[in-house]
């Protein structure tokens, strides 16, 4: 199983401390609290090596030059309408996207073109799947120009999730798909487009970050 670059000292960590707890457990006389020590350091270290694996993954190669790809795994949780007064300075579309501790999640660009827009948040730790983690939880948004249109995405930190991994700054050039971070532990990840784009997925519907294709922007 392949590991992302953006959980290494996590799992270095997470290695030692599960060392400790063998260690602790092979000192210890009482044979029940020896077992109950070891399957804790097993079950510890399998989640965390789960968490952070980055399977490998092929970018659709047939993708339209409007269409918008998934920045994460997960369920789309709520598709509005909105205004975004920041970016697309205007009616948008949001597609909000919950990640689950089991999801995969490293996060990918969702569409090619260069960071006009960044920002980090600081702020609350609301459960991800309230509506209001949108603009209260800590987060980074991010604002990509593409040829014709433009995208606004957040990485939003859950009620588990305490770090944002973003390796993106205002100036950079980006392609659709390639890798760029990842929420540690739970998560949310919202989508924001112009009004007239057209979505492709819906409420409910599981996606797959740089595979599945969450909407197309309008000719």
């Amino acid at each position: 199983m392949r590991l992302t670059i953006y959980g290494r000292s996590t799992v270095i960590k997470a290695l030692v401390i599960t060392l400790a707890l063998d260690i602790i457990a092979l000192l210890i006389p009482n044979e029940i609290a020896k077992l109950v020590l070891l399957v804790i350091s097993i079950m510890f270290i399998s989640f965390t090596l789960f968490f952070f694996r980055d399977p490998l993954r092929k970018i659709p190669q047939n993708l339209k030059a409007g269409e918008i790809l998934s920045p994460a795994d997960g369920r789309v949780m709520m598709i509005e309408e909105i205004e975004e007064p920041e970016f697309i300075k205007g009616p948008a579309k949001v597609i909000g996207i919950f990640l689950s501790p089991l999801n995969v999640h490293v996060n990918r660009v969702p569409i090619s073109g260069k960071i006009k827009y960044f920002q980090y948040i600081k702020g609350e730790f609301i459960k991800a799947y309230d509506h209001l983690s949108a603009d209260k939880n800590e987060r980074t948004v991010i604002g990509i120009e593409g040829e014709k249109f433009k995208v606004l995405f957040k990485q939003i930190t859950g009620f588990v999730a305490r770090r944002i991994v973003c390796e993106l700054r205002t100036g950079d050039d980006v392609t659709r798909g390639e890798k760029f971070g990842m929420i540690k532990f739970g998560s949310r990840t919202d989508v924001i487009m112009p009004v007239n784009t057209i979505i492709k997925v819906s409420v409910n519907q599981n996606v797959t970050g740089g595979i599945t294709v969450l909407a197309e922007a309008a000719e």
